[in-house]
């Protein structure tokens, strides 16, 4: 029987999803990704996180938990999305290249009458980068569809020393923040 509901397609969520042990289903839903004037990195990806979780509440009968989630990599304030191509790529692992930035993963669980959300926000540290470094990496595939051009749990996990804070988060889902929501809802 369903518990819960997962509003993502992300491969790297439903896995994380799945170590918690409870029994769901994956709603695919589009929901619009668009930082709004104004709006902090951490207001914007708690907003996000919300909004597919209402989106799954809105496609469902509302009374089963759905769970949204969505990560961004910030440096100096700024957001840094999905590389659009190589240069863009380039540039922002330059930008990341021999320092820390911080991933901010917002997890939200909600229902009609209810929804709450937590922000974890991880220090993540690069050693520096060469270009034959990012050349190498780009063509290997994988932070083409990465925030931040970058995935900790593959290959681009060889350019991070150090970590403060949840590694989950980093790949895309808080397994401590999220386990305790979701237990939080299920007992209510």
């Amino acid at each position: 029987m369903t518990q819960l509901y997962l509003a993502s397609g992300s491969p790297r969520r439903k896995e994380l999803l799945s170590q918690l042990g409870y029994p769901f289903e994956i709603l695919s839903l589009d929901v619009e990704e668009c930082h709004q004037a104004g709006e902090t990195p951490a207001e914007y990806v708690q907003r996000l996180s919300l909004d597919k979780a209402m989106a799954g509440v809105r496609a469902t009968d509302g009374n089963i938990p759905v769970v949204g989630s969505d990560t961004i990599v910030v440096v100096d304030e700024q957001i840094l999305e999905k590389p659009r191509d190589f240069a863009h790529s380039y540039e922002m692992l330059m930008l990341l290249s021999g320092r820390s930035h911080q991933v901010m993963t917002a997890v939200s669980v909600a229902t009609q009458t209810r929804q709450v959300t937590r922000l974890v926000v991880t220090e993540v540290w690069f050693r520096p980068l060469t270009e034959q470094d990012i050349r190498d990496y780009w063509q290997s595939g994988e932070p083409r569809d990465k925030a931040g051009s970058y995935a900790i749990q593959g290959i681009g996990g060889k350019f991070i020393p150090r970590i403060e804070g949840s590694y989950h988060a980093v790949v895309g889902l808080p397994l401590v923040e999220t386990d305790a929501l979701i237990r939080d809802f299920i007992a209510h």
